[in-house]
Formats: structure tokens, sequence, C-alpha cells
């Protein structure tokens, strides 16, 4: 029997909208798009120690998502949009494909505070109705956004913080180092604007299909945790998935880049 998808995976990447910030950031200046964005990062920059312009101002340009099934196991993963990257197209095909799966648990990374609002004013940006997501009609605790809710949407980084009580300091990154799978590798997500002002858009959907990756065995990790699974399940997994990713590593360059910075988890149970 084919496997129903019973979770999603997934990541966003995104730029700055650069009309969108010469319009309402520097209305009275003759100022081009690009040179906006760049003015906007350095105030930023100086304000905050950081050049990242607030998602509201953001398009999402790569999505990438792990369909996952009841067991754990990769379906697959699908990069929408692919080659094109169309902002409209990909949050269209995000929130139909979540619909059309039944409302499968949405897994994430912080997606909370970035990916998921980013998403939710694409689509209305776009003129697209997700009722199912908001489910006004339901009871507060039932509603797919109450933020705990978590068979709508498994945040991570909710779950690992107990829900903003703490401060996980270095993210995804430290996470999936502990496990030892790759984590950062050639890009990071400052890095994204620059790419994508440079072209490389590929580099940039590789790069998110890795965080997908780091995500998911994050994920792995956090149901052996919280007694979802136990850990011989979850090795068992996650050997299951690195064949599988050798197995697709010649059709998708990023996989092989992630093979070739594979680590095993070493258990400190097999050493003493």
């Amino acid at each position: 029997m084919t496997k129903q998808v019973r979770y999603l995976v997934f990541d966003v990447e995104s730029v700055a909208d650069a009309e969108l910030v010469a319009k309402l950031k520097y209305p009275d200046q003759e100022i081009s798009p690009k040179d906006a964005v760049r003015a906007y990062r350095d105030e930023l920059l100086e304000a905050n120690d950081t050049d990242f312009i607030p998602y509201s101002y953001q398009l999402p340009i790569s999505i990438v998502i792990a369909k996952i099934a009841a067991d754990f196991s990769v379906i697959d993963i699908v990069s929408l949009d692919e080659p094109n990257f169309r902002p409209h197209i990909m949050t269209d095909l995000f929130w139909r494909g979540w619909q059309a799966y039944n409302h499968p648990t949405l897994v994430t990374f912080n997606g909370r505070g970035f990916d998921i609002p980013l998403l939710e004013l694409a689509a209305f940006r776009y003129g697209l109705s997700i009722p199912a997501w908001f489910a006004l009609k339901n009871r507060t605790y039932d509603q797919p956004r109450n933020r705990y809710n978590l068979d709508s949407h498994f945040d991570l980084c909710d779950v690992l913080t107990n829900f903003g009580a703490t401060r996980l300091i270095g993210g995804l990154n430290l996470l999936a180092n502990l496990i030892g799978k790759p984590g950062k590798m050639d890009v990071q997500g400052k890095m994204v604007q620059d790419l994508y002002d440079q072209g490389e858009i590929e580099r940039i959907n590789n790069y998110c299909r890795c965080d997908v990756l780091d995500t998911y065995f994050v994920f792995l990790r956090t149901a052996v945790l919280t007694g979802l699974i136990t850990i011989e399940q979850e090795q068992s997994l996650v050997l299951e998935t690195k064949q599988w990713l050798e197995q697709n590593s010649k059709q998708v360059s990023a996989y092989g880049m992630y093979l070739e910075n594979w680590g095993d988890w070493r258990s400190p149970w097999k050493e003493t």
C-alpha cells in the first residue's frame, strides 16, 4: 500500500520585495529598488546588529517539503515550482498541498516565528483562501494556528524551548550537529539575499533542501525525546533515509553534498 502523508517537514527561503521596500521605506527618494534594499539592510545592521529584513517585506523564493509517513519514514522530498520558483505559485501549491493531504502536521524549526507568517502573508497578498488553516469557527485551542496545537504545527524550536521559556542558542545548526548531521555548510541564512541578487537560485534551493533534511533528523530525535518512537527506531529510520539520499543523489546535487558531510550519531551507551 502507498504510505499516507502524516507530516510535512518544510523550510522556506525568502528575499526582500525590492519594489515594496523602495515604495514604503524611501517614498520621497530617487532610489532604485536594489539600492533601497541595500540601504534598508544597512539601517537594520546599524540598529540591530543584523541586516535581515523583516518577513513582512519578503517573498518566498524556495519552499522544500519532506513528505513523511505515520511511521516517520520519508515518502518524498519536493521543491515547489522548481525550476521557476514563482512566489505566487509556490504559495498556492503549499496551501493546496496541505489541504489535499488532509491537513497533515506541519513540522518546522521556528516556523511559527517566520515561515508560517510569511506564507500566511503571501496568501493574503495573492488573494488565496485558506479557511481550514484559520478554522475560525472552531474552539480556539482546536484551531491549527493555536500555538499549543502540536497536532497541527510541531515547531521544534517551540517544543525544545518550552514555548519560548528559554533561548536555544545555536539553533537548528547546533541540534543537527549534536546528532552528527551536517548543519550549516557552504550557505547560511544571512547569505540568501546576496546569493539571490547574484542569480544563485539553485544554490539557495539546495541550501533549503539541506535545511529540511536537518529539520527532519532533528524531528526524529525529538520524537525519541517525547516518546513517539524509540532510539532504535530512529536509528533504523536514519539509515533508511541515508540509503534514500544515496539513491537520489544523482538527480539532486544537494543530497550528494549532504552525504559528503554526513556524520553518524555516536551512542555513549555503546562506548561504556
